[in-house]
């Protein structure tokens, strides 16, 4: 055998054992990320029926479930995370995302829905925003707003934000746009039953509510984490 064969046979192998070295490692963090997705929707599919639980149990007694609702409430944040994160690894339009993104939202309205009632029912006055965004690339300020919303629900807890994608296939979500008579210029906000459409800066955004109704809640530090 030559040594120009021989080097060209050298030079295979190496490449070859290159080419499996990838596949198999590109195969095994696949299963990895599959494994942990899997277990972030087993975990949301469970925080989804514990919140649904809490719901009819705080409907069952409203004025006596006052501070539990604001529990619930963080609960529902922390699930939201959670489903970004996967919205993150898998997509806007994966099928798995879509559903939990689904569930969410009718989570969502429920919690707005439990709100308003215990304003009714208590007399309590909570300050609630509606936010429609979309992810389809036809709202250059939806990320802007979505991170001005995210400081304000951070600083003021008692704040409730209910994030919505417009262009979710969501019946429950189809009527909320109806009856609150919100168009598809995004983003758009019903900030305590106002509307209001585009986002210039947090300082507008915080002039959109009520007089007082930020400075009544209680102030946290922001988190300065990067």
């Amino acid at each position: 055998m030559s040594l120009v064969t021989r080097n060209v046979l050298i030079a295979l192998l190496i490449t070859v054992a290159l080419a499996g070295t990838v596949a198999y490692a590109v195969d095994y963090l696949n299963r990895a990320r599959v494994a942990e997705l899997s277990t972030i929707e087993d975990q949301i599919s469970i925080d989804t029926l514990s919140l649904d639980t809490q719901f009819s149990l705080l409907a069952a007694a409203p004025c006596d479930s006052v501070a539990s609702s604001t529990t619930l409430t963080g609960e529902l944040s922390d699930l939201g995370n959670r489903l970004s994160y996967a919205e993150d690894q898998l997509g806007t339009n994966n099928p798995q995302v879509v559903r939990l993104k689904e569930q969410y939202s009718l989570l969502e309205i429920r919690d707005y829905l439990l709100t308003k009632q215990l304003a009714s029912a208590c007399g309590t006055k909570p300050v609630t925003v509606l936010y429609f965004y979309s992810n389809a690339g036809d709202c250059a300020d939806c990320n802007k707003a979505g991170y001005a919303l995210s400081y304000l629900r951070t600083t003021y807890p008692a704040l409730r934000v209910y994030s919505f994608d417009y262009n979710l296939d969501l019946g429950a979500l189809k009527t909320l746009i109806a009856v609150t008579k919100i168009n598809d210029s995004l983003p758009a906000f019903v900030i305590d039953g106002k509307r209001s459409y585009g986002f210039t800066s947090l300082e507008d955004l915080e002039q959109q509510f009520p007089k007082g109704a930020l400075a009544t809640s209680t102030v946290t530090a922001p988190n300065t984490k990067q």
